[in-house]
């Protein structure tokens, strides 16, 4: 990637689709965008208003939101605008400045793209065998173009990207829709039977005439003569140099780069450089493993339905059978038939014996449980219902607990104060509850920029610290540390 300063700049062209009026930017958009389609580039306030409020939808629209509407779309560059004064007749219609409005160049590709979004599932995509035939006779014309005018050169050049363009892009957008989350649930359903013989035998053919193309082309692209290819190039160049372009300036070295890297994209499709393989070598496996995944899930499918036909006429011939029995003892005796197990399965596992005895009878051991779990991917434990509880009680003993610990820590802090302070250098024996509380109360003050701060139940105090170079040492419960010598002073409550 190269970065540009037209990668890194916002495009303020886009705002119109999210805006807060999303659906009159829009609409007006589309508007310019069918009038644009038919070769009328340039409309009046009056053309747009009168096209709007053609539809029930826009029925109140006034045509000072109209004004305002094409004055924010001129803002954020999607309209072009010029003032008209072939009608004006008096100063007075020259300072109201009748304006003609155009869309811009970014605007009409970005009114393309959303047409092409809106019919996305429509179109679809596809995998053209005919594209690569044409491809390959095109690429095999290289040597010709040499040959030929630029006019002729330069249109065959074009068609040959243009089917290149839409090759690429087709199978990449087909391959998608067959790796799609709702493929994927789709070849699960016994619809999928009715036409997956369809679907194999289309990419199939298509991987039929990849290998009837893609070894030709690679041979006429490796055998293809650089001074040969060189001399295309310059004519293809020389072509577009020739147009004229309105406000738009294009180097030689700009167009050579251009054509160089497409036809490098070619090369890449069809040619494997670097002991890598090419992107036709990639799209022919991944069709293959299409093809594989559509045939075993088919089989799935049908061995399921198999089975399940089965079972219905085994079930049918059971009920036969047990019809015929003359009493309860023969019927019994048929259900441990039919039921029960015909060879008993034998089951390894980690028993913990509670004897050692050779003599001790299989009946005489505790039995061992076994957890069987379906193989199935979607599969979950069942989770166990609970109702909510009422706790409200113990909500209200929690509370009076917590309510007893702060009295009692305040208790403990109040006996360390004298003469409303607290200073490090002179507390007793201390546990680590109380010493994380003070310590916390020491963070506090430090963070505030006077060096105050306020306990828990309401009292302010100051930071001491000015006899922090000397060291004091706190001893604790849990052990002793040294710390600078701080005093904590509370303020005298009003």
């Amino acid at each position: 990637m190269q970065v540009t300063d037209k990668l890194t700049k916002a495009l303020t062209e886009a705002k119109y689709l999210n805006a807060d009026n999303v659906s009159r930017y829009r609409c007006i958009m589309r508007i310019f965008f069918e009038n644009y389609e038919k070769l009328r580039y340039w409309l009046y306030q009056e053309d747009v208003y009168e096209q709007m409020v053609r539809d029930p939808f826009f029925a109140d629209y006034k045509m000072e939101q109209c004004q305002q509407d094409l004055a924010m779309l001129v803002e954020w560059k999607n309209l072009n605008t010029i003032q008209d004064t072939r009608r004006v007749s008096s100063i007075e219609e020259f300072k109201n400045k009748k304006f003609r409005y155009q869309m811009s160049e970014y605007s009409v590709e970005i009114e393309r793209l959303v047409v092409r979004l809106e019919n996305l599932f429509i179109e679809g995509a596809s995998l053209e065998p005919t594209l690569l035939e044409r491809i390959r006779t095109e690429i095999a014309r290289f040597p010709q173009m040499a040959k030929e005018d630029t006019n002729r050169v330069y249109t065959w050049w074009t068609d040959l990207n243009n089917d290149f363009e839409r090759l690429n892009q087709n199978y990449k957008d087909y391959m998608r829709d067959l790796n799609s989350v709702k493929a994927e649930e789709m070849m699960h359903t016994k619809q999928f039977l009715v036409f997956k013989d369809r679907l194999v035998e289309y990419l199939r053919s298509f991987i039929k005439g990849l290998q009837r193309n893609v070894g030709v082309i690679e041979e006429d692209l490796r055998g293809l003569d650089p001074l040969v290819r060189q001399q295309v190039f310059e004519k293809i160049v020389q072509y577009e140099l020739s147009i004229p372009r309105m406000d738009v300036e294009i180097s030689r070295e700009k167009l050579e780069a251009k054509v160089q890297g497409r036809f490098r994209s070619i090369c890449d499709w069809f040619v494997p450089t670097g002991g890598e393989e090419n992107e036709a070598g990639k799209l022919f496996d991944t069709t293959n493993e299409i093809i594989r995944r559509i045939t075993r899930y088919a089989a799935q499918l049908s061995e399921r339905n198999a089975m399940g036909a089965n079972r219905r006429e085994e079930y049918r011939k059971v009920a036969e059978l047990f019809l015929k029995c003359k009493d309860v003892q023969q019927a019994h005796r048929m259900s441990a038939m039919v039921f029960g197990l015909e060879r008993p399965y034998h089951l390894k596992g980690d028993l913990v014996r509670e004897t050692d005895s050779m003599n001790q009878g299989v009946y005489e051991e505790p039995p061992y449980a076994v957890t069987l779990k379906p193989r199935v991917r979607n599969y979950r434990e069942k989770s166990r219902r609970s109702a909510i509880r009422e706790s409200a009680q113990e909500k209200q003993r929690t509370r009076l607990q917590l309510i007893e610990e702060q009295k009692r820590d305040q208790k403990k802090l109040r006996e360390l104060e004298k003469d409303g302070r607290i200073d490090f250098a002179s507390l007793p024996v201390i546990d680590a509850h109380i010493r994380e509380i003070l310590l916390k109360w020491i963070s506090d003050a430090m963070e505030d920029p006077l060096g105050t701060s306020m306990t828990e139940d309401g009292r302010r105090f100051q930071l001491d610290m000015t006899r922090r170079k000397e060291r004091c040492v706190v001893h604790c419960e849990d052990g002793n540390f040294t710390m600078p010598r701080l005093a904590l002073v509370f303020q005298e409550e009003a």
